[in-house]
C-alpha cells in the first residue's frame, strides 16, 4: 500500500474514532439516514406470503424475514424497488412473471 494512502486512511480511522466519542461532528454531506421501510405493510398489500413476495423481489426468504422484523433494513436496489411496490402494488404482478 502507499504511503499516501495508507495515511489518508488512517486519518478517515482516526476522524471516525472522534465522531465516535462525540468529539467532532461529522460533515453534513457526509450523513446519510435513511427511513424506515415497512416491509411487512408493503409485502401485505401485495396479498403475497414471504416466500412468494421474496422470489418476486429477487431477495431470499431469510432476508424478506429479517426485513419484516427489523433485524435489517433495505438498501440499495431492493430498496428502491421496495419504495416501487409500495407506490404501486400491481407491479408485484409484472415482477412475479419475470
Amino acid at each position: 500500500m502507499k504511503d499516501e494512502l495508507f495515511a489518508d486512511l488512517l486519518a478517515s480511522a482516526e476522524e471516525m474514532v472522534k465522531i465516535e466519542k462525540g468529539e467532532i461532528e461529522p460533515k453534513p454531506e457526509r450523513v446519510h439516514t435513511f427511513s424506515e421501510i415497512d416491509v411487512k405493510a408493503i409485502r401485505e398489500t401485495t396479498g403475497l406470503c414471504q416466500q412468494d413476495f421474496a422470489l418476486a423481489v429477487g431477495v431470499s426468504y431469510e432476508l424478506v424475514k429479517s426485513w419484516e422484523t427489523k433485524r435489517r433494513q433495505p438498501t440499495g436496489a431492493p430498496r428502491k424497488l421496495l419504495l416501487l411496490i409500495q407506490q404501486n402494488p400491481c407491479i408485484i404482478n409484472q415482477l412475479s412473471m419475470i
